[in-house]
């Protein structure tokens, strides 16, 4: 009886079952809401990025697998966020323009009318469809495939998109090494005191050991690579694959046709 085959532990992860944006190539989900992204940037009004943002709300809920933390930020936060910067927005409006129409708060000294909060309302609604559109792939993408998918599909060269996923596997590697340097201090009975200089003061000894780190794992980087002849070719072949289906231009194309029949939606209104 043959043994069950060892998983490879550098494989992707597989996507999360019945959600589809983990399962898009990722620059599908760069294309895709680009056009979006554009037209929120150059609408006048509130109607288009309320619905952009509304849908694209709608679509990470249903496709993406969040985390409690991502969920409570998606609806709590972010509409907490989005009022008040229509508020803080509404303030800074051209008070001239805004004084001809409704009033809508008055406390005291303070005079708020109805321009100005539409006019707060649009420019908070904006950023708040930037910031959703942007978490299409930011919530469902990876770094290593990201840069896979850009040197598979744009051909961007193999020297460049491995090394920035060289350098991104630098970064829980920080982490790891500021963990043990810490209970390394803890250990020594290194502990400089407290308050905010003492904070400060602790910071700037993690500096040293944390770049001497870096340098000896940047040096054992260098040197598997080299020997493995990396670069010494004007191409080479894929260990992992991120492929290109019939469903990202699937998703692309639908995506710009929303966008096109939300445009033209908003300027008819």
């Amino acid at each position: 009886m043959s043994a069950p085959p060892t998983p490879d532990p550098f494989a992707p992860a597989p996507p999360p079952r019945g959600r589809f944006l983990h399962a898009l190539n990722p620059l599908a989900k760069i294309a895709g809401p680009l056009p979006a992204i554009v037209a929120v940037l150059f609408a006048h009004g509130s109607a288009l990025p309320a619905a952009l943002a509304a849908a694209t709300l709608l679509l990470v809920l249903v496709g993406a697998r969040l985390s409690p933390r991502a969920l409570l930020g998606l609806l709590v936060a972010l509409p907490a966020a989005t009022a008040v910067l229509t508020l803080s927005f509404a303030f800074w409006s051209d008070a001239g323009r805004a004084s001809v129409t409704p009033l809508v708060i008055a406390l005291g000294p303070v005079r708020l009318h109805e321009g100005a909060l539409l006019a707060g309302a649009a420019t908070a609604l904006r950023l708040a469809a930037i910031v959703l559109l942007s978490l299409i792939g930011g919530l469902t993408t990876t770094g290593p495939d990201l840069a896979r998918s850009l040197v598979q599909q744009l051909r961007v060269p193999y020297r460049v998109g491995y090394t920035a996923l060289a350098a991104y596997r630098f970064v829980p590697r920080f982490g790891h090494e500021l963990d043990v340097i810490r209970q390394a201090h803890r250990v020594r009975g290194m502990t400089p005191g407290r308050g905010p200089v003492a904070a400060v003061r602790r910071r700037v000894g993690y500096l040293v050991p944390l770049l001497a780190g870096a340098l000896r794992h940047a040096e054992r980087v260098a040197l598997a690579m080299d020997s493995r002849a990396f670069g010494a070719h004007p191409t080479r072949t894929e260990r992992h694959l991120v492929p290109w289906r019939v469903r990202d231009t699937a998703f692309v194309l639908l995506s710009w046709l929303l966008t096109a029949s939300a445009i033209l939606i908003a300027l008819k209104v």
